[in-house]
């Protein structure tokens, strides 16, 4: 449009001599149309490119949600090895920095890249079906920035990568820290992590910094060979125009193709900067993504079955798959439903071991778990973990309110459920002496609880769920001796017909277990009831006496 107004201009121009009226007067209606044409094509261009970013903007965004989604459930189905052997920091980066890289290559660089293809095919094809040979001197530049951009592409691709691992870092540094706050306080340790974190802040600063500086090579790449490019039209046009090869309109429209070509070859060194970013992000997003649970389900669902409790470890070996510590050798038990076993030894014998594979939180190593009668991993995983009731020693409360945390346990009980459970676990008055009672947000992790209520509440949201099997993991060992008998005492009617193993360091005269366990280094060194262990005089028996002589002493 613009070389045939020109051109016709021009024609008209050198055919008559005229005032600028009586130009005006003639020719003002075609130069009307022909400006009237431009603008029209230019607001159809904007409204396609409206609708052009609506659809691939909103795409991007689309696919960033669901890729969050995708990360997050995978995260949620790896077993716990996994989560022992990498980072919080990093989990976190890869589902927020990394998944924002990626979507910034399918929203923006896809739309741009698009932008760049099609007009730079359109733009060739008209350029070479008017001229030939003008084309070949105004694209005469472009092989030599294909081959820089390549170049310096996989430059930006490996220093991508190892930002986005030191980004990676610096979140579980700060994720760390701040969970471990108090004990960084409490030893007085702020300077040293701060300049820790310092650090690694500068060292993730300069990697950034060298990664700016080959991005800096791209713009002014990009101006240098297109200004060539507007030079040698210009130039060699002009010479065309001269010798009458060309209309002065065909120089001009040459010189807009190389202006319409130039934000998206300026942008190439933006684009291809993304791409890289995107492709190591991608690879980071795709190892965790690629990663295959050790635990899995193999049975049906089988929702809502009970447990009747029969519980069998045939030769049970383990080794924790992070570390390879050989943490059962040859366990072999069988507990009766409605039996109560007790399991004592010393620090790492291997009693927490046994409720991680009773939950299946691991597989074991060799040897078999029957429960019902039936392999462990034949029973469908969410029904086997609902009906077991599980109160570790270290419990993990969510920052939400007090009723919440104990609703998670049965998220349909109702108000009058979790009052009488907090009750029955000597929390209630507790509760009740809160900002809001029941409705009190608890601070990250229970941070604004001490570790008698964090284990009380525990102990109320694993009883709301009203479970077949209860293990119940030294969850007594933050509170008084008053709290600790009252507890006993619901814990004696609770566990009435209901199988549980009670893992603990001390000794409970007001429960009446069928068999107590003693691990030594992950073997049974000793099984029987109270008054068998008694006789036999080993480390059940050497430790009973040290807690009553210990109990005697502090009563007088």
């Amino acid at each position: 449009m613009i070389r045939e107004s020109l051109d016709f201009i021009f024609e008209k121009v050198n055919s008559r001599t005229s005032t600028s009226e009586v130009f005006s007067e003639v020719y003002g209606t075609d130069i009307l149309i022909f400006a009237g044409k431009v603008i029209a094509f230019s607001v159809i261009a904007g409204i396609f490119l409206y609708f052009t970013r609506q659809t691939l903007i909103v795409m991007s965004r689309l696919i960033e949600y669901d890729l969050r989604k995708e990360i997050f459930q995978k995260y949620e189905s790896l077993d716990t090895a996994f989560f022992k052997k990498n980072r919080t920091g990093d989990l976190m980066s890869r589902i927020t920095e990394d998944v924002n890289k990626v979507r910034m290559y399918l929203g923006p660089v896809l739309l741009y890249s698009s932008n760049l293809i099609f007009t730079f095919v359109i733009v060739i094809f008209s350029m070479l079906s008017v001229s030939p040979k003008l084309s070949f001197y105004t694209l005469l530049p472009l092989p030599f920035l294909s081959i820089s951009i390549y170049f310096v592409s996989s430059i930006i691709n490996k220093r991508s990568e190892i930002i986005q691992k030191q980004l990676a870092k610096i979140n579980s540094i700060s994720q760390e820290v701040f969970s471990g706050i108090r004990v960084v306080k409490s030893y007085a340790k702020e300077d040293k992590f701060v300049k820790h974190f310092d650090e690694e802040c500068q060292d993730y600063k300069q990697k950034n910094i060298h990664l700016a500086k080959v991005n800096a090579y791209f713009y002014p790449l990009m101006i240098l060979l297109i200004s060539a490019s507007t030079l040698l039209t210009v130039f060699m046009g002009g010479k065309m125009v001269i010798s009458g090869e060309i209309s002065a309109g065909t120089l001009a429209e040459f010189i807009l193709y190389v202006n319409i070509l130039t934000w998206p070859f300026t942008a190439i060194g933006w684009m291809v900067s993304i791409i890289q970013e995107a492709e190591a992000s991608q690879k980071r997003i795709n190892e965790f993504l690629q990663e295959e649970p050790a635990v899995f389900n193999i049975a049906e669902d089988s929702s809502g079955n009970l447990l009747q409790g029969h519980i069998s470890f045939e030769k049970v070996n383990f080794h924790y798959p992070d570390t390879n510590v050989h943490a059962l050798k040859d366990v072999d038990f069988t507990i009766e439903p409605g039996q109560k076993y007790a399991i004592i030894g010393k620090t790492a014998s291997g009693k927490s071991t046994i409720a991680d594979l009773l939950l299946r939180l691991y597989d074991v190593t060799s040897g078999r778990i029957m429960i019902d009668g039936k392999n462990i991993s034949e029973h469908h995983l969410g029904n086997l973990r609902q009906r077991i009731g599980y109160v570790p020693q270290d419990s993990f409360l969510f920052s939400d309110s007090v009723s919440n945390n104990i609703r998670f346990g049965k998220p349909s009980a109702s108000q009058e459920d979790i009052e009488f459970f907090a009750k029955k676990a000597s929390v209630h008055e507790d509760i009740l002496q809160f900002p809001e009672a029941y409705e009190t947000r608890i601070g990250e992790r229970g941070v604004n609880l001490s570790g008698g209520q964090k284990q009380r509440i525990a102990i109320s949201r694993a009883f709301i769920k009203e479970p077949d099997i209860v293990i119940l993991d030294d969850c007594l060992s933050a509170v008084d001796a008053n709290t600790e008998n009252a507890i006993l005492s619901y814990l004696n009617d609770a566990l009435k017909g209901k199988t549980a193993i009670i893992i603990t360091h001390r000794f409970y005269n007001l429960l009446n277990f069928d068999k107590i366990i003693v691990l030594e280094e992950g073997r049974i060194a000793e099984m029987g009831t109270h008054d068998e262990l008694i006789q036999t005089g080993g480390f059940y028996a050497e430790q009973y006496q040290n807690q009553m002589t210990d109990s005697y002493d502090s009563s007088k």
